[in-house]
């Protein structure tokens, strides 16, 4: 299947600014979202406790930076995604939540200027997964490492495969029956297909090992439960 392109993603997003803008709706397709909010939140403050420059890359809404506003208050919070509609909503929200500076840059983290060593936290919602091969995951994880300071963090919370063919079929398959139960067959099929559109996620395995690739001196797993993960690399 030929997957979505970033301007067909960016244009899903942009409609649906509301419904991400609350983490009970937003992400019931997600499992254990709201734990995974709080583990990469809460794992970041610890790592880096005076932190003064975060970066959230797909930030949609402002989800994840009002989590972290919530456990370090004076942070200076940028804010990048593909689509204005999100931005802007993240923007009016993390405002009224700090008195820092807020910047939103409307783009694809692969293709966005930002500063090097500049980044404190770097929190990543729901987003890797739309890199597509190797070279692509490659190339991100590096830039990433780049724009942390070091004893910087990297925090992602994703959609995951496994390793394992077999393994990966099974999990999959739980997955689906937990969206079943939640709202039916139709629902299911619909997560299911728009997944089989437009995301290609990577194991966390892959992921860890890619960080300790590039240059990360330690990965941390914080969460994982069937097909959704919480990680993240330390420089």
């Amino acid at each position: 299947m030929k997957k979505s392109t970033v301007k067909e993603i960016k244009e899903r997003f942009d409609n649906d600014v509301e419904r991400f803008s609350n983490l009970e709706t937003g992400q019931v397709a997600t499992i254990d979202a709201k734990i995974s909010l709080e583990l990469l939140t809460e794992a970041s403050k610890r790592i880096k406790p005076n932190s003064q420059n975060l970066l959230d890359i797909g930030c949609g809404a402002g989800n994840y930076t009002l989590k972290m506003l919530s456990k370090i208050a004076d942070l200076n919070c940028t804010l990048v995604d593909l689509s204005k509609p999100m931005l802007n909503k993240a923007k009016e929200r993390v405002s009224a939540k700090t008195n820092n500076e807020v910047t939103i840059i409307q783009g694809d983290i692969r293709e966005v200027n930002l500063k090097e060593n500049n980044f404190d936290i770097i929190l990543a919602g729901a987003v890797l997964h739309h890199l597509r091969d190797n070279n692509d995951w490659e190339r991100t994880f590096f830039k990433l490492y780049n724009l942390l300071k070091p004893g910087g963090c990297l925090m992602i919370s994703d959609l995951i495969t496994q390793e394992t063919e077999f393994v990966n079929e099974y999990v999959w398959e739980r997955y689906g029956d937990y969206l079943e139960s939640v709202d039916g067959k139709e629902y299911r099929e619909k997560v299911l297909a728009y997944i089989e559109k437009e995301d290609t996620p990577r194991s966390m395995t892959y992921q860890l090992e890619l960080m300790k690739k590039v240059g990360f001196k330690k990965t941390e797993v914080l969460h994982k439960n069937m097909c959704f993960g919480a990680f993240g690399g330390i420089k």
